[in-house]
């Protein structure tokens, strides 16, 4: 039988013992929580240090130039295809406008939509703008858009994207690996239905479009995309201000290009990712009444009207 004092003495032992027990316990706590966190910098430094896998690489990059021209549809337009190409990484958006200088609502539409872009202008000849027969529209904006990639760019994929058209985001994946120039199917053109390149046995062989007319491409704009490089080895490579033949004209210049070495994208070319919607011409709107409605909200709407 333990006295009063072995009893306490033996209290207190038991309590030290687990007072000491405790102490290493959070020791050893603060141990592990310090080495994993070093090890984890250690790590991330590490990783840091290591080159990219091949899957992580940064995509070449696409640039897409895009014509645009005052009317009611332009925002509308500019819009749709703006959130198109939101989804398309590493990417330039040339928006190219046939004026003399740039329009502020066009600017504040393309701020809006996020896309990295550069606003250019390029007006049309006043040549062809007095002529009575076909314009040659969009010529001047895509030739600008040649101009400024030969001046500022020296890899990638270039693609002429007119705003009224329709995409799928999967034609810009595709054509971004071209290596001189590649071709697929474009839908809702002419009597036809389609203009597509010709495939038999897996080769080239032609080309399927409502109108030929001559023409040693006849393709639709939205139906091919050209490497910058291959571009910068054709200096003068050029769209020719000839109504019906910018197309073929273009590829034209882009000579010497052998029909084996045009690469065939949309699996190859038997799906269509492209459309040539085009959208229903409006009117202008008709003018704003101040006086009846000055002080509502449709005086900040009137400001957002394009007319011609």
């Amino acid at each position: 039988m333990l006295l009063p004092q072995a009893k306490e003495s033996k209290v207190n032992e038991n309590l030290s013992n687990k007072m000491a027990l405790g102490k290493s316990i959070k020791m050893y706590l603060t141990i592990f929580v310090a080495t994993t966190c070093i090890y984890m910098v250690l790590y991330q430094y590490h990783m840091s240090r290591q080159p990219l896998a091949t899957n992580e690489l940064v995509k070449p990059p696409l640039y897409i130039i895009t014509p645009t021209y005052r009317r009611p549809e332009q925002l509308a337009e500019l819009t749709r295809l703006g959130y198109t190409l939101k989804h398309v990484l590493n990417l330039l958006w040339l928006v190219i406008e046939d004026a003399n200088k740039t329009n502020p609502l066009v600017a504040h539409t393309l701020d809006r939509i996020g896309v990295p872009y550069e606003y250019l202008v390029a007006p049309m000849p006043e040549q062809y703008k007095l002529t009575k027969r076909a314009k040659p529209r969009g010529v001047s904006n895509r030739n600008r858009g040649l101009d400024y990639l030969r001046a500022n760019a020296t890899e990638g994929v270039l693609y002429f994207a007119d705003d009224d058209n329709t995409y799928d985001v999967n034609i810009f994946e595709q054509m971004r690996y071209t290596k001189k120039v590649s071709m697929w199917p474009v839908g809702l053109v002419t009597k036809t239905g389609v203009s597509s390149p010709i495939i038999r046995e897996g080769k080239l062989d032609g080309y399927y479009d409502g109108w030929i007319g001559g023409r040693k491409y006849p393709v639709d704009m939205a139906g091919f995309a050209v490497s910058v490089k291959f571009l910068h080895e054709r200096p003068h490579a050029k769209m020719p201000f000839k109504p019906g033949y910018e197309e073929d004209g273009f590829l034209r210049s882009l000579a010497p290009l052998q029909n084996n070495e045009i690469e065939l994208l949309a699996d190859e070319c038997r799906e269509i990712l492209t459309w040539h919607t085009q959208t229903k011409k409006n009117p202008a709107a008709l003018p704003f009444n101040q006086t009846r409605y000055g002080n509502t909200n449709l005086a900040f709407i009137e400001k957002l009207l394009v007319r011609p």
